[in-house]
């Protein structure tokens, strides 16, 4: 039941697409792509600061 068809997947494709339109739909993904490199990247970051915490013990 948890686990998405690929009938499902279309039908919710064919309702986000009727919701916001073709033109709408790539500024969205634009930002969703750049949110996500943003998490990337802060993760690095904390990742980075954790090692160096860790190497002045």
């Amino acid at each position: 039941m948890g686990r998405f068809g690929v009938t499902e997947i279309l039908v919710i494709l064919a309702v986000v697409l009727l919701l916001f339109g073709g033109k709408k739909i790539p500024e969205l993904m634009k930002g969703l792509g750049s949110g996500i490199k943003e998490f990337k990247n802060a993760s690095k970051d904390d990742h980075a600061t954790e090692k160096k915490e860790e190497t002045k013990e």
